[in-house]
């Protein structure tokens, strides 16, 4: 009996030792895969910067997890950005963390900006994008250069601004949040979805005609049905549309599935054989996107995304309206610190003046001026 107790008491001892050594190998592989994602980042999507104040606060704080919210700044909209950074902070009492995406020759004047005002107390991160990730991926009309925005593509490689983050918030730079941001994190999101987008037929936006363009709320209106590559997907040309200036991502999901390979394919694509429609009149970052996430995507609560103030449509809404939406969108050529946007006054309440007087707003009742 003692022979075989010694047995028994060695294949236990045996067993434990392997599953020790089992579990310190599955440790080393999650440190290793760890490493792995967070150098992948191409060469110029990196941080610039890090709030200079605080850097604990960067852990998760007593207000719970972090909401990692990505906004663009380009130095003509910068007064957009603030506006929208303080209507979230003052609205919220979560763990924000805005992660800001930017190019170089704008990084002094945002953080001379957000060092003189309220805003110097966030939680915050500045981030570089190189343009040259986008070579041979957008037609450039040589007539006129600037009208490609490099900036309004960083939403496609999100996960390298947010790289250990599981989900995170995208934001134009021309919105307002009048509720706790808290509320739009928390979207649910069906399993195998990366996104959540609000649809352009929901009850809010409606059907609504864009000038020169025709209704522009479906497929259609971004993509070229006479072309093969589109007539291949099997997609339904009335398939409504979404907007891409307001939405929440499964990272996770995102990167299983290589979402920003599928966006740069279709972008190579459009520039060798032109997808895209001859009459689009939005952002020409829409029709990729549409492609990928047709019929993959979720929807966030119209109410989050109220949109066209930017346009004629949106002087259709009611002060009431107005009032009640959790997120105001000037979508459109009008934004709200020039002359002709609607509710450019509610936009206002958030905007905090720049300190080194670059940055003015512009009124009908006087050519140039900062907001008191």
């Amino acid at each position: 009996m003692s022979f075989r107790r010694v047995n028994i008491f060695i294949l236990v001892l045996v067993v434990v030792v392997f599953l020790l050594v089992l579990h310190h190998n599955i440790l080393g592989l999650s440190d290793l895969l760890k490493r792995e994602l967070s150098d992948s980042s191409p060469l110029g999507l990196q941080p610039i910067d890090f709030i200079p104040e605080a850097p604990q606060r960067w852990t998760e704080g007593e207000n719970g997890e972090e909401i990692p919210v990505v906004i663009t700044a380009s130095d003509d909209r910068l007064g957009g950005v603030i506006a929208t950074m303080n209507s979230i902070q003052q609205n919220t009492k979560s763990n924000v963390a805005f992660h800001i995406v930017t190019l170089n020759d704008t990084v002094d004047h945002l953080r001379s900006w957000l060092s003189k005002t309220p805003l110097k107390n966030v939680k915050y991160r500045i981030l570089d994008f190189d343009p040259h990730v986008l070579d041979g991926k957008v037609k450039v009309d040589s007539e006129m250069p600037d009208t490609v925005k490099p900036l309004t593509f960083a939403r496609f490689y999100l996960p390298n601004w947010v790289p250990n983050a599981e989900k995170a918030i995208y934001l134009d730079d021309d919105v307002i949040v009048q509720d706790d941001i808290l509320e739009l994190y928390h979207t649910p999101l069906q399993q195998g979805h990366a996104a959540a987008f609000s649809d352009d037929c929901d009850s809010t936006s409606n059907k609504f005609a864009i000038r020169g363009a025709g209704n522009q709320y479906n497929y259609i209106g971004y993509l070229d049905y006479k072309k093969e590559a589109i007539r291949k997907l099997s997609m339904k040309a009335s398939t409504c549309s979404f907007n891409p200036g307001v939405f929440v991502a499964n990272l996770t999901e995102w990167k299983l599935q290589n979402i920003t390979k599928q966006l740069e394919n279709w972008m190579t694509l459009n520039v060798k054989e032109g997808i895209y429609s001859r009459t689009l009149a939005g952002s020409i970052t829409t029709p990729p996107l549409l492609i990928v996430f047709y019929k993959r995507h979720s929807n966030i609560d119209p109410m989050w995304n109220v949109r066209h103030l930017g346009s004629s449509a949106g002087k259709r809404y009611s002060p009431q309206f107005v009032k009640a939406a959790k997120l105001l969108h000037w979508n459109g050529h009008f934004k709200p610190w020039g002359r002709a946007a609607s509710y450019a006054d509610v936009w206002e309440k958030w905007y905090l003046p720049d300190p080194t007087g670059k940055f003015n707003l512009i009124r009908r009742h006087t050519d140039m001026y900062e907001a008191k």
